[in-house]
């Protein structure tokens, strides 16, 4: 009988030992889906064959917009000196408007001598020119130089920050508010990726001279004041400088909130790339990342880029003093490819308007190139008028029929 209830006893154990396993092997099971899962999600984004470390990134080519590689993008998170781009945009605004010019000095107010964070130490009442103030706020990162300049051409800093988010709004920016114009962490001070992205490609295409200063890798200016004049040295905060040879720009970032940002612009093959990272654990990580984002999508990239320069056929006027008008296309067509597509085959169709009326001013739009690839259209570009012609008066326009009455 003990043998026998040795034997129960052993099999009862072992009946339990399988249920526990089998218990056991489910959960395993239900694991093993959670991780093949996150698996998955990592997987589809080693697809796309670029990964980055930091939470928030973009890819765009800055002369089309078009967007190469995006992560949370349109997430929220402080910017810090990366603000400092839209200040840079309004100056060149102000300047392309004869506001204000390169040489026209600017005085330094208590207010802005008083910023803290990086600054290139302006005292109140110091002279400085507009241009010195561009080189500190885009190779320095100067805050003071960027105050100094918000009042120089709004009278304060808040009219210019007003102008900022106007200028935002207008750009599209809709992830963006902007509190003041240095990027110093403040409640409600906010941007995305993509936001940064939009900005930067609006500053770069509209001025491009903007390289001209934040590719200055070391520079003095001098401090005129009323203690005499000392030379400051100016070093460029954004590295990928000196370590990437196809750079161009832009602007870094760095405070306790924002961590560390960069909007990084470099130019190769005919095509310039603005790679925005945001939220990066530490200066080393954002500029890595950058540079595997610029590195994916010149490899990734390859631009069509059709002049427009062949001659089009006149366009018919109607009841003008000239029967047709010369025309040519406004601009040239650019066109990126992301899918190894063979851009030899894209097709152009000339589509002028029927009849033009008159009068007909030079610059009018008469038409439009159609661009496409594989029967699917990927762009246009505006055919304009070359000339004014003027419309038929009512003499020659008797004449004429007069002439056809008669023929």
């Amino acid at each position: 009988m003990k043998k026998i209830a040795v034997l129960v006893l052993c099999v009862l154990m072992c009946m339990q030992s399988v249920t526990c396993n089998t218990g056991m092997s489910h959960v395993f099971a239900e694991e093993t889906k959670e991780t093949q899962a996150e698996d998955g999600e990592q997987t589809e984004e080693e697809k796309e064959g670029v990964s980055i470390s930091a939470p928030e990134g973009i890819l765009m080519e800055a002369s089309t917009g078009k967007v190469i590689y995006e992560k949370n993008a349109d997430d929220v998170r402080p910017p810090a000196s990366v603000t400092k781009i839209m200040t840079l945009l309004l100056i060149f605004d102000a300047i392309d408007a004869g506001k204000i010019t390169l040489d026209e000095e600017v005085q330094v107010s208590e207010f802005a001598a008083s910023m803290g964070g990086s600054q290139v130490f302006l005292e109140p009442g110091e002279i400085q020119t507009v241009e010195t103030m561009i080189k500190c706020i885009a190779v320095a990162s100067a805050n003071d130089a960027c105050v100094a300049m918000a009042e120089h051409i709004c009278g304060s800093e808040e009219e210019f920050v007003n102008q900022m988010n106007e200028r935002a709004k207008s750009l599209g920016m809709e992830n963006t508010n902007f509190v003041n114009c240095n990027g110093l962490d403040t409640d409600g001070h906010v941007t995305s990726a993509r936001d940064i992205a939009i900005m930067s490609r609006e500053l770069i295409t509209k001025y491009p001279q903007i390289h001209d200063y934040s590719m200055i890798w070391m520079e003095n200016i001098t401090h005129h004041t009323a203690k005499g004049d000392s030379e400051f040295g100016l070093t460029n905060t954004n590295k990928l400088v000196r370590q990437y040879q196809y750079t161009t720009g832009l602007k870094t970032g760095a405070t306790d909130k924002a961590k560390f940002c960069v909007s990084a612009t470099a130019k190769k093959n005919e095509m310039e790339m603005i790679a925005v990272i945001m939220a990066a654990e530490n200066s080393k990580e954002r500029f890595r990342d950058a540079m595997t984002l610029l590195n994916y999508g010149f490899g990734k990239c390859v631009k069509y880029i059709d002049d427009g320069i062949e001659a089009l056929p006149n366009a018919e006027v109607e009841r003008g003093e000239k029967d047709e008008v010369s025309v040519r296309q406004k601009e040239k067509f650019e066109y990126i490819d992301t899918e190894g597509q063979d851009l030899s085959e894209i097709k152009k169709k000339i589509e002028l308007y029927e009849k033009v009326k008159a009068p007909v001013k030079k610059n009018d739009k008469v038409g439009e190139v159609i661009y496409s690839l594989n029967g699917e259209k990927i762009g246009s570009a505006d055919i304009i008028a070359c000339e004014d012609i003027d419309a038929m008066d009512y003499k020659i326009a008797l004449e004429n029929a007069l002439d056809e009455l008669f023929l």
